[in-house]
């Protein structure tokens, strides 16, 4: 018997942790292992309620449980956002294209996230540094409107950059406050004086349409070429197989052909930053 690709599988949260005002990490245990990639994205289902897209937050490694990061931005995400530790929920995928970390292998890998995009560079992140000796070095950008806004701020302020010698992080929030340390300014201010060496380097983005777009300008600025620029979409995606044609992207379907675009395969759209 073949399973319907519409059918959710019976998931129960495990716990629920607070990331910033606005965000929450949703640790969750399918009733059966949901195989994922970096870059995949799965549908979440609300009984009752509706569902909607939502990419991984923690290690493709982990088969048995799942992380997913979510904002509250809509009246899915608002009840999403009141779920409790024991209860039900419904998840069905992964669909999409993940990552191609084969063609990432001995390069230095520059990722630049902003917000809540910082959720699926999260997965990446961890596949990335669990094969750490393939790379040669792995810099992280991260911006966040505030120091509150942060999320994983353990991780991103500390654990993470114990992890090698070959990982460095820059951290940047575009307004500060008293106890704020760090640098102040916009996500692409991170890209500053990169140390990298641009010819054997891909860069990975990931955030609100407009800190991509003007991140992808200021890669190509620096002199990276538009085929070593990878994109998570995550454009208007609804039934999340293709179906529905809210995610058309000038010849793509965003849920089938992407998330993760390749820039030199998207840059012509027109309404790709809209």
């Amino acid at each position: 018997m073949i399973e319907s690709p519409y059918i959710p599988i019976k998931t129960e949260v495990l716990n629920v942790y607070q990331e910033s005002p606005t965000i929450k990490t949703f640790a969750l245990k399918p009733e059966k292992p949901l195989h994922f990639k970096a870059g995949q994205f799965i549908e979440m289902t609300i009984p009752g309620i509706g569902e909607a897209p939502f990419t991984p937050s923690s290690s493709p490694y982990e088969n048995s449980k799942l992380d997913i990061s979510i904002m509250k931005a809509g009246r899915v995400t608002e009840r999403i956002h009141d779920l409790k530790k024991g209860e039900i929920v419904g998840l069905r995928g992964p669909y999409g294209n993940e990552y191609p970390l084969n063609e990432f292998e001995g390069k230095e890998i520059l990722l630049v996230g902003g917000g809540v995009g910082l959720a699926p560079l999260r997965a990446l992140f961890l596949a990335l540094v669990h094969d750490i000796d393939k790379f040669k070095e792995i810099l992280f950008c991260c911006g966040s409107r505030t120091p509150k806004d942060i999320i994983f701020k353990d991780c991103v302020l500390d654990k993470w950059q114990k992890i090698d010698k070959r990982v460095n992080f820059r951290v940047t929030v575009d307004k500060g406050d008293d106890n704020w340390k760090g640098k102040v300014g916009l996500v692409t201010t991170t890209l500053d004086n990169l140390k990298i060496n641009l010819k054997n380097s891909i860069a990975v983005i990931c955030g609100p349409p407009i800190m991509m777009k003007f991140t992808a300008f200021k890669l190509i600025d620096i002199g990276y070429k538009e085929e070593q620029i990878y994109l998570s979409m995550e454009k208007n995606m609804s039934c999340g197989i293709g179906k529905c044609g809210h995610c058309r992207l000038g010849d793509f379907y965003v849920c089938k052909d992407g998330p993760v675009f390749r820039y030199d395969k998207i840059s012509h759209i027109h309404e790709i930053w809209d």
